[in-house]
């Protein structure tokens, strides 16, 4: 039987699967690395540091199976990550992550300067601090000697592709949120390369998720432990290749991921911009298009209240005096805005706030304002989207904060919409398995695939009177941003 490896390439982590054709997932190793902050609010990794993960993690992925039966290879990965290599394709500086802040006088010349309807015809999208394009400009600005060496611009997950095969490539799920990228068309935007002064021999090879953009070279096949037939597809950006693995494929499906980061992803068969570009409008990894809501930090804001404030790994027992009739009663708000913020709001600027806090605010109280702090900043994508028309029945839920009952129960209620979690939790990793399956000719299409291997394990549908508890508190923190946004800059 033919067995797929789909690689996760995280923020944390690189999580490997090992899947047969039927789809059940046979074996998964996780391999951490670290993550740089140079200075506040900036974010960088080491390349070098994936590709080890990713060299020793397969040979582990493989112990007590058959790696000549591995077939293909698919890979879904964090977004926006500027890697640039050389002329001898070595890395020239850590890459600078989708998290990263420091890019904020580039936002600021290309969404005021050549301006965001400007933007927007060129790319569907305006400029946000972790696109790929503003670090570009950054990196012009303030390593020149580093600029002046640059001879191609990759994606994380491209970086694997390339250690795999040799061949530069990128997908359009993935391209879409570099600012550079035509979305509509298909095709790098030369105008915007020009802005940034970049030649599109610089930028990889263009594919549809699911194409294949070449085999294991004969040294890699041989330290994974896989044939050199292997075919590795060019993969897609973790929510794409997410809303693969949960089957949010196209028209109208509608996909929460919550990991380190926060996204809401609604799929489509047709090309369409949100006017105010609160949402990302890009190309899907089943050849459609989506518009996504993505906030910086999500299930972070929980390990990072839990693992530095409270000093707990233990996130169950934390959750556990937050019993259902404190639902939608707490007097306790918090903005998740620990890395700036990206959808709807668009401020580098915004921080993590707790807000109405008294004598008798509990530990369980901050835990419980932080799960709904997250689940309302989701919220205001998701009415974007309603603003537009589109409707959005039910949703699917993954990622590693959707293993919380009482978050699931939270999302459910607050959104008002079923909550569905599929029988597999594997979202990028997945999705990419599946990717690889459908280039692999397994099955004729990403819609083929996930009606075929996509279960929907179980669904939790809103509470009208808890529904209700919770819309009244969505209101009062609607207004809690906008009253601290001119003081957020003031701090900085």
């Amino acid at each position: 039987m033919k067995l797929y490896i789909g690689i996760d390439l995280g923020t944390s982590a690189v999580k490997l699967l090992l899947v047969n054709k039927a789809g059940q997932i046979l074996n998964t190793v996780t391999e951490e690395y670290p993550l740089e902050f140079p200075e506040p609010g900036w974010s960088q990794q080491n390349p070098e540091d994936w590709r080890r993960a990713v060299l020793e993690g397969i040979p582990k992925l493989l112990r007590g199976f058959d790696g000549s039966k591995v077939a293909g290879i698919g890979c879904g990965g964090q977004m926006h990550g500027l890697v640039v290599l050389d002329a001898n394709d070595q890395v020239i500086r850590p890459a600078i992550l989708w998290n990263d802040g420091r890019t904020a006088k580039q936002v600021d010349y290309l969404n005021n300067v050549i301006g965001k309807e400007r933007l927007s015809a060129l790319t569907a999208n305006i400029a946000f601090a972790g696109f790929t394009a503003p670090k570009i400009l950054w990196m012009k600005e303030n390593e020149p000697e580093n600029f002046a060496r640059l001879a191609k611009i990759m994606l994380p997950k491209d970086y694997i592709n390339y250690i795999l095969t040799g061949v530069h490539s990128c997908d359009y799920s993935d391209a879409s949120g570099m600012l550079l990228l035509d979305v509509k068309h298909k095709r790098w935007s030369s105008e915007m390369l020009d802005i940034c002064g970049v030649s599109e021999t610089q930028m990889p090879g263009l594919y549809e998720s699911y194409e294949v953009v070449g085999t294991v070279l004969p040294e890699i096949a041989k330290v994974l432990g896989i044939p050199e037939s292997v075919k590795v597809v060019a993969g897609a950006g973790d929510n794409a290749a997410a809303a693969v693995g949960t089957g949010t494929v196209g028209e109208g499906g509608c996909n929460i991921s919550l990991g380190t980061s926060g996204t809401i992803f609604i799929s489509s068969d047709k090309f369409g911009v949100d006017p105010n570009n609160a949402l990302h409008a890009f190309a899907h990894a089943d050849g459609g298009w989506h518009l996504m809501g993505c906030m910086l930090s999500a299930a972070s804001c929980n390990k990072w209240l839990c693992d530095e404030i409270l000093k707990t790994q233990d996130y169950a027992a934390e959750q556990a005096p937050i019993t259902v009739d404190k639902l939608g009663n707490n007097h306790v708000f918090f903005l998740p805005y620990l890395m700036g913020e990206r959808s709807p709001i668009n401020d580098t600027n915004a921080r993590g706030t707790f807000i109405g806090m008294t004598m008798d605010t509990t530990r369980a109280d901050l835990i419980q304002a932080v799960l709904e702090g997250v689940a309302f900043a989701i919220r205001d994508s998701f009415e974007v989207a309603k603003s537009l028309g589109i409707s959005i029945p039910s949703t699917k839920i993954c990622g590693g904060g959707s293993k919380s009952p009482l978050w699931r129960t939270i999302f459910a209620n607050v959104l008002g919409i079923p909550l569905k979690m599929v029988k597999t939790e594997q979202g990028p990793g997945y999705g990419g398995a599946m990717l690889a399956m459908v280039g692999c000719g397994q099955y004729g299409s990403v819609q083929a695939a996930s009606d075929a291997l996509v279960e929907v394990a179980s669904t939790i549908e809103p509470d009208e009177a808890l529904t209700a508890l919770y819309e009244a508190r969505y209101q009062q923190f609607r207004e809690i941003y906008p009253a601290c946004k001119t003081l957020f800059s003031k701090i900085q």
